[in-house]
């Protein structure tokens, strides 16, 4: 059994690109007309390597107009595009709440009423468990050096998370039985 790969997305070759990418930054500033007419002196200078672009992309099953993508690629792409290297954002620390916080948050959340707000909710389970909570928060701050108003927001948010996936687990539980009820 033979599975061809379909190509959805044609790109230009490093050496095509290098050369788009020169004439598009020369030519960046420039208004439509002059920006043609210098892209028409440019693909005339430039034959051998448009020819061996165009059957390279053809090639590859690329049935649109070549030098149209050539041209837009130049013009809307390349020309604005910054060759300053950007520094890759450094991802921050996981901050992992204890499991047995977390079986905590979903033991209440499932005896509560789901019809209050989440709010309303983490705030009792905040007043029923404040020591267990003031143990986490003294835990996660000590790991991670993070401030009290950080690991406080991480709290509210691992709690209203719970409270969402619990509540959606119930919405899909009570369709099933209702879809059910219908069948029979």
């Amino acid at each position: 059994m033979t599975t061809s790969n379909t190509v959805f997305r044609f790109k230009f070759t490093v050496e095509f690109n290098n050369e788009l990418l020169s004439f598009a930054k020369v030519h960046q500033y420039d208004d439509r007309p002059t920006y043609k007419e210098n892209w028409d002196k440019w693909l005339h200078a430039n034959e051998d390597i448009i020819i061996r672009e165009t059957l390279h992309l053809k090639s590859h099953g690329y049935d649109g107009d070549v030098l149209q993508k050539m041209y837009r690629s130049g013009r809307y792409y390349f020309r604005n595009k910054s060759s300053i290297q950007q520094e890759p954002k450094q991802r921050r620390k996981y901050l992992s709440i204890d499991r047995n916080t977390i079986d905590m948050m979903d033991r209440t959340i499932m005896r509560q009423n789901i019809c209050l707000k989440p709010s309303i909710l983490y705030d009792q389970f905040c007043d029923e468990y404040s020591e267990v909570i003031q143990c986490e928060l003294d835990r996660m701050i000590h790991v991670t050096g993070l401030t009290k108003d950080d690991v406080r927001d991480k709290l509210k948010k691992t709690y209203k998370n719970r409270y969402f996936l619990f509540k959606n687990q119930s919405n899909k539980e009570e369709d099933t039985n209702q879809s059910n009820d219908i069948i029979k």
